[in-house]
């Protein structure tokens, strides 16, 4: 139930000609509106120019006026601030633009708050509750509970490595899987490293050190290095998968855009009983001789998109969800202007 209270019955007040709108609103936690509003209020600025409505604030209402769709979207906006606010989660920029990007979803307040007959869709860990940025990681979030294999596609920053880890921390801390294994291939990125010293775990941490950031951020540090002494999450390179059968596990391979035909087969015949696999890559950045013509992540969609139990969630640019530069930055290497 949204905590953002209108001034009257009407969400939006009557038109005020040529479109336009306004609408009150009166929260009623008083205690939030500092982090709600953003020091000098640089989150109601921030909704201002992305949505080209004008708000004004006093005490706890909040007066919005702009174009009638405009200002519907920014009011459930508004409202979904202050429901993250109340439900303890951070509000930084990136949760605002999120907010505003899923404002053209229906479902929006659903997905924050939830109704008698689905709840809000979130994750939650040890160290946070995490819930959707964008209108594509609301289906993959999905995707990650109700599907046993899911291949999640995109550019960096979409969340879809993040998103995978959360979730089988979260299955791992009820026991709905005993194992947590993390894999991706040991390729470079252009660039060399050559020999490394020490053991075999030191050798391959370099490769697997976004696995790691994904963890510490929803385990606390110990929890981390506890897990990983007893065995209950492990992180190797893929080559240390073959012929194993990965049961009561959540299984994820990352940078699978890396993978030969052959490496994705012998991963993905590792399925074993009660066991999830999320595999996630950019089709775009391959780094493996041979490019895109030989990557077991794009072959592997071919052939298996559409089968049952089977899911693939696409990500673009417009679903990054860092900085909004790095979407224009992506957007700037990949889009339509590209080419030129």
């Amino acid at each position: 139930m949204p905590v953002a209270i209108p001034e009257d019955e009407s969400p939006i007040h009557a038109p005020r000609g040529n479109g336009r709108a306004r609408t009150e609103l009166a929260f009623e936690d008083a205690d939030v509106l500092g982090a709600l509003f953003g020091q000098f209020d640089a989150n109601l600025v921030h909704i201002e120019n992305r949505l080209g409505v004008y708000i004004s604030a006093r005490g706890n209402r909040v007066q919005i006026e702009g174009p009638e769709e405009a200002v519907a979207r920014a009011r459930e906006v508004l409202t979904g601030m202050h429901t993250r606010l109340g439900q303890g989660q951070e509000l930084d920029q990136g949760a605002v633009e999120s907010l505003i990007a899923m404002s053209n979803e229906p479902t929006l307040e659903g997905i924050i708050t939830g109704d008698s007959k689905r709840p809000p869709i979130m994750i939650r860990t040890r160290k946070k509750t995490i819930v959707p940025r964008s209108a594509a990681q609301i289906d993959y979030m999905q995707a990650l509970t109700s599907n046993e294999i899911i291949f999640a596609l995109g550019p960096a920053g979409t969340g879809k490595t993040y998103l995978a880890v959360a979730q089988a921390v979260a299955q791992l801390i009820t026991g709905s899987v005993q194992r947590l294994i993390l894999s991706r291939p040991a390729v470079e990125a252009g660039e060399r490293i050559g020999f490394l010293p020490g053991d075999m775990k030191e050798k391959v941490d370099p490769y697997l050190r976004p696995l790691y950031d994904a963890l510490y951020d929803c385990l606390p540090a110990e929890q981390v290095e506890r897990r990983i002494a007893s065995g209950e999450i492990e992180i190797a390179p893929i080559a240390f998968m073959r012929g194993r059968t990965l049961g009561d596990a959540f299984v994820i391979l990352d940078e699978a855009q890396n993978t030969t035909t052959a490496q994705m087969k012998m991963f993905l015949t590792r399925f074993g009983q009660n066991s999830r696999m999320v595999v996630c890559g950019d089709p775009l950045q391959v780094d493996i001789p041979g490019g895109d013509s030989h990557s077991g992540l794009a072959d592997a969609v071919r052939r298996l998109e559409g089968i049952e139990g089977i899911a693939v969630s696409r990500f673009t640019a417009a679903d990054v969800v860092r900085h909004p530069i790095v979407g224009r930055i992506v957007d700037a290497y990949e889009g339509p202007q590209a080419q030129k």
